[in-house]
């Protein structure tokens, strides 16, 4: 059972502009991933962040855009519709408030950087891996992360789906996120023991670095407005 977020109910006093931006910028670039064809491959394997690149061996016989790019080039790719509107739908729902909090440019830059910390950490503990790492979670569970810390009462009105059963119930965010996190964390130990260079799937150690660098973030961002942590629409 995976819960999904539809909506907080925190008071935004101003216009989530980058949070649309990004979610357009994404988007865009997924159209032009479509556009691609047979590329496609090439682009992803070429500008898809793939750990063994970053062994120190390997590092120095790189060029300097194919070692920068792919980090930043990444966040951007998606691997199909349902990877594209999973992202989008948690940046809509927590990036919203995060960015009123702090203001356009610092929640840019909390997204950025926990990007990077996000691709850090899967280069670390995937170092051997040759498999292309894209998507925009790793910078996505940073904004969670600073979700967390600073509106862990935060009712979430999240669809719970079970079998071919649906119903939405509210959830305070330190609940639903909490149990997200425990999740990638449980998952990343088990990816641990059975990694190899060739092998694909989630990557819970960049969600991991990612949310963990949004939380601390967080705690250092200074609010753009003084006034109470948490505003609930009742």
């Amino acid at each position: 059972m995976v819960p999904i977020p539809l909506t907080d109910h925190i008071r935004r006093r101003s216009f989530w502009a980058f949070t649309l931006l990004l979610i357009v910028a994404n988007v865009w670039a997924f159209l032009i991933e479509l556009s691609l064809g047979p590329e496609l491959n090439h682009v992803v394997v070429l500008y898809g962040l793939v750990p063994a690149r970053y062994a120190p061996r390997a590092l120095f016989n790189l060029p300097a855009e194919l070692t920068l790019a792919p980090v930043f080039v990444s966040m951007f790719l998606h691997g199909g519709w349902l990877h594209l509107l999973g992202n989008m739908l948690f940046l809509f729902v927590f990036g919203r408030s995060i960015e009123d909090r702090f203001g356009h440019f610092p929640f840019l830059l909390l997204y950025l950087v926990s990007g990077i910390a996000a691709a850090l950490a899967q280069i670390i503990v995937n170092s051997g891996s040759r498999v292309p790492t894209i998507g925009a979670s790793g910078a996505i569970a940073g904004v969670l992360g600073a979700y967390f810390v600073c509106y862990p009462g935060a009712r979430i009105t999240t669809l719970i789906p079970l079998f071919i059963l649906f119903w939405t119930v509210e959830l305070p965010a330190i609940l639903l996120l909490g149990y997200w996190f425990l999740i990638q964390f449980l998952a990343g130990f088990q990816m641990l023991s059975i990694q190899t260079a060739t092998a694909g799937g989630v990557a819970w150690w960049a969600h991991i670095g990612g949310f963990v660098t949004g939380a601390l973030l967080a705690l250092t961002l200074r609010p753009r407005r003084r006034g109470p942590a948490i505003e609930i629409i009742s």
